[in-house]
């Protein structure tokens, strides 16, 4: 059931199940809460409650915003903890990654632990090398511009598409035609632009004043990265010593938890089981 928390400047979407102790699940940019369909159900089995939240300009969350930054999505997410009488650990993926490394530095009492999913926490220079040997990356760094650039939904589906490599969920064919649906409602397309086109100096530069434990999960196919263990491996570097840990998923591209949700909620159960009970 969807539920709405109203901030200032408009309205977010989101939906609770399980009891327990809060996990807040935020996905990356073009992507609504459905894209956590897998994962959050393997949390609430395992004993959590688990919130899962539209960003600003997605799914039930209106449009209208005066920004859209990391800086602003970890605002919401704090908001939301708040609302729902937290601490919680905020899984964030991707764009989110980003926001839960703002809101996990800015507010810890509120933030229990934090699990980035091929996150883009650091600023970003292309991998000139990259884009010349990795026809993957390339064609994903190439598919991304020119969708932030031309606003394409088409453009869009078609990276979606290239960022699950091998396995696909078997419902991929549904989701792709429900999440194109509500993309395709005036203005939506402009919010991922915008988002797309804003750097991640903001997370990157709070990376340092995390001190909830962290995890880093990432694809071995991600074609966002020429080397996603790399980028991994320097969110992690960017934090204080101790607080940060890379699991890597094999075969994943830039959607672990949709491709592979089994391994990924192991990783993330385990995690939480490791640093906050044990």
């Amino acid at each position: 059931m969807t539920e709405t928390l109203e901030l200032e400047g408009g309205r977010l979407g989101y939906e609770v199940s399980g009891e327990g102790p809060l996990v807040v699940l935020a996905p990356g940019m073009g992507n609504d809460r459905a894209a956590y369909r897998f994962l959050a159900p393997r949390l609430t089995a395992a004993g959590y409650r688990v919130a899962v939240t539209d960003l600003r300009g997605h799914g039930d969350s209106t449009l209208g915003w005066s920004s859209y930054s990391r800086t602003d999505t970890a605002h919401d997410l704090l908001a939301l903890i708040r609302h729902l009488g937290g601490p919680a650990v905020i899984v964030g993926h991707s764009f989110s990654g980003g926001a839960a490394t703002i809101a996990a530095a800015r507010e810890p009492e509120l933030v229990r632990a934090v699990v980035e999913i091929a996150p883009f926490t650091r600023p970003q220079q292309p991998d000139l090398g990259g884009l010349v040997r990795n026809p993957a990356y390339r064609k994903g760094m190439s598919l991304l511009m020119a969708t932030g650039t031309l606003r394409s939904l088409g453009l869009w589906k078609r990276y979606l598409d290239h960022a699950y490599p091998g396995r696909k969920p078997a419902d991929f064919a549904a989701y792709l035609d429900e999440l194109g649906r509500d993309l395709s409602r005036p203005g939506r397309m402009a919010v991922i632009s915008k988002m797309g086109m804003a750097a991640p100096k903001d997370a990157g530069a709070q990376l340092a004043g995390v001190r909830s434990p962290a995890l880093v999960v990432m694809g071995t196919a991600d074609p966002d990265w020429n080397d996603p263990r790399a980028e991994a491996e320097g969110v992690v570097a960017g934090m204080p010593d101790g607080i940060g840990q890379v699991v890597m998923i094999e075969g994943a591209g830039h959607y672990p938890h949709a491709q592979y949700p089994d391994e990924v909620a192991g990783a993330i159960l385990t995690f939480l089981k490791e640093r906050l009970d044990g």
